[in-house]
């Protein structure tokens, strides 16, 4: 096994460099914290992650949560690594201070959260949830629901879940079978959830669940869902914990591939008599305040795919230099970073993660700069790229962390198929990315319908006129083969974006069949044009006296090679889409 340490020169090049964290401080009038607030913020964020959370991964990977007499017991280490946590204000870093939070940037907060994922992910689902819980509650729920939740909520002293699958209903929200019958001032709950990741734990003192349900009345469908606050122990008149348990339990823990130190629960409301819930939002609402959770933890999930993929990477970086194997001409034993295609892979892996993160960062920022926004026609601008980026985000750098987490595994030879090496557990632990917050699918439907259809192609023609204007400021000789290869998967990305204008509408099965194409295209083309971009900063800085050349050369390597590399996939992911969806839908349900 490996230490992790937390890529910090890159994520202050990309915060400071690209996203323009110091701007971003002014704009939110935060201007005492503008200069130096990363540095300081990182290093110490960097120290809890290295030293407590990610010596923890491993034992949460062999030892994960148990359940017995109807409550889980989280992995030891957890609870004081929680505890360490919330000591160090971290919770709260980007909370409202209108609640107590610090009101520091997101785009700060999303370099955070990549140190807590790398170096744990298991454990770090749980305050990752919890954020899905305060942005849904401080966007709908009411001024006491907010004044009793949301202070203990963002300080970390209580965690949050999202409850919303149940047996027959899984992206089929509509199939949803929870009840909730109103009485007095709360509702009763009833039904089963699955898959609700730490639904239960001792790390905290409550837990607050989100949980969608039908009221009696409700419309069919999915117009007919409202979104309730469950708290697993009842509070008294001044909001405090009382020792009344509500009625709400985990009855089951799921056996997973991976992420065996987070508890993914089977959750049962109701057993005794009703859980009691408060209405989040108004009634038959449920399924705005849904995705107002859901966009927040699909972008987390994204980041989630960066993190492991860092993770494995140096895992696979410290074998390849360590492990010995081939000899040189002169007799001489090399280790395998110096075979040719060992290093292939490994720089498949960092450029891969580069524009990931790049990528992650400035797209969280757009969540800043709506925020921060003067008027409103600018926030509407930062909003639509916001959720023009959220599948994008979620979608290719997921999909992407499968290839670069196997190659992790490929880069340790037989010894990555052996547990005990651990490489194996960042393999495992990725698996999940692409399905949970909506799957790959889901995602591309969601950026292909919401995203493009709807607004026409809005949001995207302003996203390819921003590119090509980078693109055109760059005028430096060595930068041209790259900015060149940039040009050309616009080139397919436009071409692409009229296709599904073309064709979306009138051809449902087109669409669909087009959509994971169009999504994976679109992120290669967001990661080339950042990495360009990126290069062309790192090619300017190259001259001052106090540059760090070693870092800044490999900057423009890692540039280089993905567009040599990864860029011209777009080209094939083109071709795929506009062949439709014929042969998808040319089978028949007996002939597969």
């Amino acid at each position: 096994m490996s230490e992790y340490r937390f890529p910090y020169q890159d994520a202050l090049f990309v915060l400071n460099d690209l996203v323009g964290l110091e701007q971003i401080c002014h704009q939110a009038g935060l201007d005492e914290f503008a200069e130096g607030l990363g540095e300081a913020v990182l290093d110490e964020a960097a120290k809890l992650g290295e030293e407590q959370l990610a010596p923890l991964n491993r034992v949460g990977d062999l030892n994960g949560a148990t359940l017995a007499d109807g409550n889980v017991q989280q992995t030891e280490g957890f609870s004081e690594a929680y505890q360490q946590f919330c000591e160090g204000g971290w919770p709260s870093l980007a909370g409202n201070p209108e609640f107590e939070g610090q009101g520091l940037p997101l785009s700060l907060s999303v370099a955070v959260n990549e140190i807590w994922q790398s170096a744990n992910l298991g454990w770090a689902l749980c305050p990752l949830l919890t954020q899905g819980a305060i942005e849904a509650i401080e966007t709908h729920g009411s001024e006491e629901l907010q004044n009793t939740y949301l202070p203990k909520l963002i300080s970390g002293e209580w965690t949050g879940t999202m409850n919303l699958t149940e047996p027959d209903a899984g992206t089929d929200l509509a199939a949803l079978k929870t009840r909730a019958v109103p009485e007095g001032d709360h509702y009763r709950i009833t039904g089963q959830k699955i898959f609700i990741t730490w639904g239960d734990h001792q790390m905290t003192d409550n837990i607050v669940h989100l949980v969608l349900a039908r009221l009696p009345d409700a419309p069919v469908g999915v117009k007919g869902i409202s979104l309730f606050a469950v708290p697993k122990f009842m509070l008294d008149a001044e909001g405090n914990v009382t020792d009344q348990r509500n009625d709400v339990a985990p009855v089951a823990l799921e056996h997973k591939l991976g992420i065996h130190g987070s508890p993914t629960c089977v959750m049962s409301f109701g057993d005794n008599g009703g859980a009691v819930g408060y209405l989040v939002g108004a009634e038959n609402n449920g399924l705005a305040c849904m995705f107002t959770m859901m966009n927040d933890a699909r972008q987390a999930v994204g980041l989630q795919g960066l993190a492991i993929s860092e993770r494995a990477y140096q895992q696979a970086l410290a074998y390849a230099k360590d492990r010995i194997q081939g000899t040189l001409r002169d007799g001489s034993r090399i280790s395998i970073i110096k075979h040719p295609d060992v290093r292939r892979m490994l720089l498949q892996m960092k450029s891969g993660t580069q524009a990931m993160r790049a990528l992650a960062y400035v797209a969280r920022a757009e969540a800043d700069s709506a925020k921060n926004a003067q008027d409103e026609e600018t926030k509407a601008i930062h909003h639509a790229r916001t959720e023009l980026y959220t599948p994008i985000v979620k979608g290719w750098m997921t999909e992407l962390s499968q290839e670069l987490t196997y190659l992790a595994v490929q880069v340790h030879g037989g010894m990555g198929f052996i547990e005990e090496t651990g490489v194996a557990q960042h393999y495992r632990d990725a698996r999940i990315l692409t399905i949970y917050e909506g799957t790959t699918g889901i995602q591309a439907l969601d950026l292909i319908g919401r995203k493009t259809l709807t607004d026409k192609g809005a949001a995207l023609s302003a996203l390819f006129e921003e590119i090509k204007a980078d693109l055109d400021g760059i005028n430096s000789e060595a930068m041209s083969a790259i900015v060149k290869a940039v040009y050309s998967a616009l080139d397919d990305a436009d071409v692409a974006r009229k296709w599904v204008l073309e064709n979306g509408a009138k051809d449902p099965a087109a669409a669909g069949a087009a959509s994971v194409n169009f999504m994976m295209l679109l992120g290669y083309l967001c990661g080339g044009w950042l990495m360009v971009k990126s290069a062309a900063i790192a090619e300017g800085k190259l001259g001052a006296p106090d540059a760090d050349k070693d870092f800044l050369e490999s900057k423009i390597v890692c540039a280089r090679f993905f567009a040599e590399q990864l860029l011209p996939r777009t080209g094939a992911l083109l071709k795929a889409m506009q062949s439709g969806g014929e042969a998808v839908m040319a089978l028949s349900e007996d002939q597969f």
